[in-house]
């Protein structure tokens, strides 16, 4: 048992379910038996959870604390690669466990400091954006505000990963409906000087 839980830390020790434990342990696995060794040695993953992607499949959507959210960044790619070949072609996604503060009000600030920026809503979305479309870029967005009052967010991604990423925005699309509750379409326009 100490074992599977060895690269999940859960708060208020909570127990992992069954996709969580099933990762914990292809990480571990990949730390013993991979080059990628070293730099898994220090990381771990606090929470997994299963989206449902277009024509019954299924994405798995890994969330990693804030602070190693960058070395887990550095072997992203090979991270993912190996993670989608052991779940038999599933879609990997990492993003970062943030927390969301409400908005202060009147009554509840008084004791209190300030609620920093980064831990806004819009802040908190914008951040998940950016985890989930890696290692491709931002290099713009949109918004479309429809006839109905509905928000569509148009991001464009950086051309150069166009090859990397396209097959993976439909993914990425219903992965940030799910957290976010927002529409999001994802373009790679041509690059204009």
């Amino acid at each position: 048992m100490a074992l599977t839980r060895g690269k999940i830390v859960k708060a208020n020790n909570e127990e992992p379910d069954e996709i969580e434990k099933q990762i914990s342990q292809a990480l571990l696995d990949l730390e013993v038996n991979s080059d990628l060794k070293a730099s898994l040695r220090e990381l771990h993953i606090t929470a997994a959870k299963e989206v449902d992607v277009s024509e019954g499949k299924k994405a798995i959507v890994i969330f990693v604390p804030v602070p190693q959210l960058k070395a887990f960044q550095k072997i992203q790619t090979r991270l993912v690669r190996e993670l989608e070949k052991k779940f038999s072609g599933k879609h990997v996604v990492f993003i970062a466990q943030r927390r969301i503060l409400p908005k202060p009000t009147r009554k509840a600030n008084k004791l209190k400091q300030k609620r920093p920026r980064s831990r806004t809503l819009l802040a908190v979305h914008n951040s998940i954006l950016d985890d989930l479309v890696y290692p491709a870029e931002i290099v713009g967005k949109r918004i479309r505000i429809r006839l109905d009052g509905s928000r569509l967010f148009k991001v464009h991604l950086d051309k150069t990963q166009q090859t990397n990423i396209e097959h993976k925005t439909d993914t990425f699309k219903s992965v940030y409906k799910k957290l976010t509750g927002k529409e999001v379409a994802f373009e790679f326009p041509e690059p204009y000087l």
